[in-house]
């Protein structure tokens, strides 16, 4: 027989277990292989962080490649932009010509800073910046942070010195409250050495530096000079899987390419083969005789058809180093992330039943407001020191596990179940009144059905407060009156079961 009422209930005679199949079997195996189930859950969060991983990995390199032909388009475009502007200023006045270079050097120092966004890791050695400053034609290159302090560059001993170190260098400070802002600078001696130098500076394009290219004066001269296209592609310092051709635009004849020994040839020699009828789109795609696919922008200027051609395996091999960084960094974060996992999961569950522990349970009613619906549920075994004291402590195990399963079972997925001493529990559930009265029914049944190896069966005094029962104070009164409630239901059933208090 059973008990009920409003605010609790409790289990009053000898309960007259019964083994109802499946449902006694699962509970009497979740009860015993515990420490299986913690395993499978860690073996679970493991595998989760390789599937991320991997996944993490491929969408990595999809990305690469994608900044890859990215860098490579805007690479191609940048050099472009400088043969271009080289190639036109040869029919302008001095004057002109010197603007023409501040623009052609800014758009130096945007190719570098486009350049360190595709390779951010050679801006951290000046031995690659050096390369770099080859490829780009300038004297000089730095590197300056948000601050307008160099940190980086061709020339070490230059590091440290900032917008505020002079008058040539506090020309930039604009660019600190511009990031749109690119700016060059006419000829003018250079804070640290005095000599004659052009400096232009653009920001990158994630805005977090500056970068400054510097250039010679003398070199005025020499680009005035240097007007014939064979002379100026023959000048410009050749960098891996990078080729620039100027060619006739009707025959394709080459006039001027990085490689002397091609200029005669034609365009179509070399496998690059006019896309469409357009004629200011020439060039798209095409595969050289090495087997190496390159990514071909050509760009009609009057007569001239001028072009960079850049081999798509050029940031392969970066790419690579990229992914095995990021791999590596993904390895050690899912380490450690499992292993917090482990450690916050093994600090807020109770380790016998698997229920939340007392710390939660403290934790989660002081975020809680007695406005809230819910039902709040103390609960306590009946029997635990008679079951200890004849059948010993493996015994009572059992019984508080198969209490614990049971509580899980039929609270769980309503809210949450706490283990808050040896035989004492409490649930919180988010239901109204209605609802707990047949989750109470199931409940009772589930204990009912109850069966372990060790003890037949189980029961249970409960006591329950619904939220809106009326305005309560705190979270504490709650719970008081529950204990109250529990403690009533608990002597009513010593009443009905004729057992000793003293010996429960």
């Amino acid at each position: 027989m059973e008990i009920h009422n409003r605010n609790s209930f409790v289990i009053c005679d000898a309960i007259i277990w019964k083994n109802t199949g499946w449902q006694g079997a699962e509970m009497r195996k979740k009860g015993k292989y515990n420490k299986k189930r913690k395993l499978n859950r860690v073996v679970k969060v493991i595998l989760l962080a390789v599937g991320i991983i991997l996944v993490a990995l491929l969408i990595q390199t999809e990305i690469l490649n994608m900044i890859n032909n990215r860098n490579i388009s805007k690479t191609s475009e940048v050099l472009l932009d400088r043969v271009v502007n080289v190639i036109e200023k040869n029919e302008e006045s001095e004057k002109d010509m010197v603007e023409d270079l501040k623009s052609d050097y800014i758009i130096r120092a945007k190719a570098v800073a486009y350049i360190l966004n595709a390779k951010p890791e050679a801006g951290e050695r000046a031995s690659e910046l050096k390369k770099i400053a080859k490829l780009m034609d300038v004297d000089e290159i730095h590197l300056f942070d948000s601050t307008g302090t160099i940190y980086g560059g061709t020339i070490p001993r230059y590091y440290g010195f900032s917008f505020d170190s002079g008058e040539q260098i506090s020309y930039f400070k604009p660019m600190l409250t511009d990031k749109k802002l690119t700016m060059c600078q006419d000829i003018t001696p250079n804070t640290s050495e005095g000599k004659e130098m052009m400096y232009a500076m653009t920001w990158d394009e994630t805005g977090s530096y500056m970068v400054q290219v510097g250039i010679k004066p003398v070199r005025l001269m020499k680009e005035l000079k240097q007007n014939e296209i064979p002379a100026l592609i023959d000048n410009m310092p050749a960098y891996e899987g990078i080729r620039i051709y100027v060619a006739e635009k009707k025959t394709g004849e080459i006039y001027g390419a990085t490689d002397s020994s091609e200029i005669g040839k034609k365009l179509d020699d070399l496998g690059i083969i006019k896309q469409g009828d357009d004629e200011d789109t020439l060039f798209t795609e095409v595969n050289w005789t090495d087997g190496v696919k390159y990514r071909c922008t050509f760009r009609i200027v009057g007569d001239y058809a001028v072009g960079v051609v850049c081999s798509t395996e050029m940031n392969r091999e970066m790419n690579m180093i990229a992914l095995v960084i990021v791999g590596v960094y993904l390895l050690l974060a899912a380490v450690w992330i499992i292993y917090m996992f482990v450690k916050v999961v093994k600090s807020n569950i109770d380790e016998l039943t698997q229920c939340l522990n007392r710390r939660v349970y403290e934790k989660d009613i002081k975020k809680m407001s007695t406005r809230s619906e819910f039902v709040y549920a103390a609960m306590d075994v009946n029997g635990m020191k008679c079951v200890n004291d004849t059948q010993g402590h493996a015994a009572g195990d059992e019984l508080i596990q198969g209490a614990a399963e049971c509580m899980r079972q039929c609270f769980g997925k309503y809210g949450k179940v706490y283990r808050t001493g040896g035989d004492e529990f409490v649930s919180i559930i988010f239901v109204n009144e209605d609802k707990l009265k047949e989750i109470r029914e199931t409940f009772e049944k589930t204990v009912s059905d109850w069966k372990g190896e060790l003890v037949n069966s189980i029961t249970i005094s409960s006591g329950y407060v619904y939220s809106k029962e009326k305005e309560w104070r705190s979270l504490e009164e709650i719970s008081r009156e529950a204990d109250i409630r529990m403690y009533q239901a608990k002597e009513k059933y010593y009443t009905c079961s004729g057992k000793e208090r003293r010996k429960r």
